[in-house]
């Protein structure tokens, strides 16, 4: 049986304005902000409490930064 892929957690573009934290695969917000700066704030903490990858995106949708929290089997060499 496959391993599933780590859990993550999103800081994407509300389209209605603000920016909303969400777990991967999911609809519903855990939270919405006006800023980003507090969206990714709140979104970090959740992220590191639940062991979990962290994706900040930008207003286009794509992924401008990411940080694992998760029990990662192979850290990068360095």
């Amino acid at each position: 049986m496959p391993k599933k892929g780590p859990e993550s957690h999103h800081v994407v573009p509300n389209p209605k304005g603000g920016w909303d934290v969400k777990r991967g695969g999911s609809e519903r917000a855990s939270g919405h902000f006006e800023l980003k700066s507090d969206a990714v704030n709140i979104g970090r903490q959740i992220s590191r409490n639940q062991g979990t990858e962290f994706r900040i995106h930008n207003r286009d949708g794509r992924i401008a930064q990411s940080d694992s929290h998760g029990n990662d089997p192979s850290p990068p060499k360095g």
